[in-house]
């Protein structure tokens, strides 16, 4: 019988297969770096998750969908697998505002065991106290770090390194020296940061801060605000203040909170002064920690006129009755001084109430005769969880820890593992993949980075792996350096940083350039 065309066809077709069939998975690759399969897939943006396989190589992903590996493949040509069965895969977690040093702890693991793959470092006014800041950020990369470093250049830095210092009139010359300082520095920074409620950045009045944003602009870099005063009262002049300078920079608001601030209502109040000011096109965001005690400095209690060592000096001698009564009122004020938990040698882990009661001494006498304004840290039992949980919910407030590998807080070690246990799987006041989604494209869009935060071809494969059901914020006030559980992998640049509570001995972080 002749052939038919319909035979030639069908002949054609088989064929094919056949050579597909013997065509390996994802030809244009010798080797796969790195292979996730039978995931749930939480894309980073917001949407459903799925049931997908993701392959990387080298620090890309390259394939996100049903992979067809043949056995021959999966044994000669990836070189990483892993089962991710009845697990998540997500983008690794930003934290955006973060605090260490990686040149005394690089691994920064207790960021890698919480799923974090990226920090932000500079926060606060400070960044390390090198001119050109390059010089320090070489040496980060020369020795290795664990995460991603996205660095902020601090304006209380900055005023030191001019001449400015605490100094409320600066004069020109300097003020023209640190905005060249900044103007340099934003070369290869996400932004300044700005801690007005410390030394020396408390002494800045606006004009300076326009000024600095001008510049900030200029760059489309942001101003990541530890705005001027995070009491009730004063929030709103303080959240002002900051949209003054958003109307030259991108500008955010560090861990939103309201000191001794309570309810819902006072929640969507906050909420709206940011909602109007974006109407307004102010860019405007925030991030905030799940916590209800902050952590800083004890200068945080002491008045303007007696935070640095000579103004204290001249204070105590001059003003010792006035300094007492302030201090007396503002611990008062702040739920007294069993709300103050020490986090510095030789005494941490007791309240000033603890330390009151020890020494036979008022608890203001403690501050101004034993600790002083500069001795010690602490955390401060000062907000109101309806408040604080309420503003976690909005959809344009970010997360951050503002913990570190050494502060005495659990949100150093258990923010984003407490995200995910408390108020997605416990509280269900989040839906997982709005949690993700805040934690991770949503914190990249605000630092401007466009290749991480999102699990699509392409991206850079910062990735992590995790079962909710186990996902453990073990840390607490009292024992604060406890590693978070349940995340079983962290992949930093396509590489494996910590697998199965296993730190890699290769530090797989980079020092991000800005884009």
């Amino acid at each position: 019988m002749k052939p038919t065309k319909t035979l030639y066809l069908g002949l054609a077709v088989f064929l094919s297969a056949c050579q597909q069939a013997q065509q390996p998975f994802l030809p244009q690759y010798d080797g796969i770096d790195l292979f996730i399969e039978n995931g749930q897939v939480f894309d980073g943006l917001g949407n459903a998750p799925f049931n997908a396989d993701i392959a990387v190589v080298g620090d890309k992903i390259v394939f996100v969908g049903n992979a067809s590996f043949s056995e021959k493949d999966m044994s000669n040509r990836i070189r990483h697998h892993i089962d991710a069965k009845e697990r998540i895969i997500a983008p690794g977690f930003i934290d955006l505002h973060s605090h260490g040093n990686p040149l005394q702890t690089p691994a920064m693991e207790n960021f890698l065991a919480m799923g974090v793959t990226t920090i932000t470092l500079g926060q606060d006014g400070y960044s390390p106290d090198f001119n050109p800041l390059s010089t320090w950020l070489d040496n980060v990369s020369a020795k290795g770090i664990g995460t991603n470093l996205a660095m902020f250049v601090g304006h209380g830095s900055l005023r030191n390194q001019s001449g400015i210092g605490i100094s409320d009139s600066p004069e020109q010359e300097h003020m023209n020296q640190m905005l060249e300082m900044l103007d340099d520095t934003l070369e290869y920074t996400f932004g300044l940061s700005t801690g007005l409620e410390y030394n020396p950045g408390l002494n800045a009045k606006l004009p300076e801060l326009k000024a600095l944003a001008e510049v900030v602009g200029s760059h489309d870099k942001l101003i990541m605000s530890h705005i001027r005063n995070e009491d009730d009262q004063h929030l709103e002049a303080s959240i002002a203040e900051l949209l003054e300078q958003g109307q030259s920079s991108r500008v955010h608001v560090s861990h939103l909170k309201s000191v001794y601030g309570a309810g819902t209502d006072r929640a969507n109040e906050i909420l709206a002064i940011l909602r109007e000011a974006r109407l307004k096109g102010i860019d405007i965001t925030a991030d905030i920690y799940p916590y209800n005690a902050s952590y800083t400095g004890i200068g945080i209690l002491f008045p303007v006129w007696a935070k640095t060592p000579e103004q204290f000096k001249l204070a105590k001698k001059n003003r010792r009755a006035e300094l007492a009564e302030y201090l007396r009122n503002r611990v008062n004020q702040r739920n007294g001084p069993g709300a103050t938990l020490l986090g510095t040698e030789p005494w941490t882990g007791k309240t000033l109430a603890n330390l009151s009661h020890e020494l036979e001494m008022s608890f203001e006498d403690v501050l101004i005769d034993v600790i002083g304004p500069s001795g010690a840290s602490g955390a401060y039992f000062v907000m109101d969880e309806v408040l604080q949980t309420s503003l976690i919910q909005d959809p344009i407030i970010g997360i951050c820890s503002d913990g570190s590998p050494t502060g005495f807080h659990p949100r150093g070690h258990a923010t984003f593992a407490k995200i995910i246990e408390t108020y997605v799987y416990d509280k269900q006041l989040l839906s997982m993949a709005e949690a993700i989604r805040k934690m991770t494209s949503y914190a990249a869009s605000i630092l401007n980075i466009s290749d991480r935060g999102m699990i699509k071809v392409g991206m850079i494969a910062d990735l992590i792996v995790f079962d909710p059901e186990n996902v453990k914020a073990n840390a607490t006030y009292p024992q604060p350096f406890q590693l978070a559980d349940g995340f079983d992998l962290a992949v930093v640049n396509g590489k494996i940083a910590r697998q199965n509570g296993a730190l890699s001995e290769l530090l797989a972080g980079k020092v991000l350039v800005p884009e």
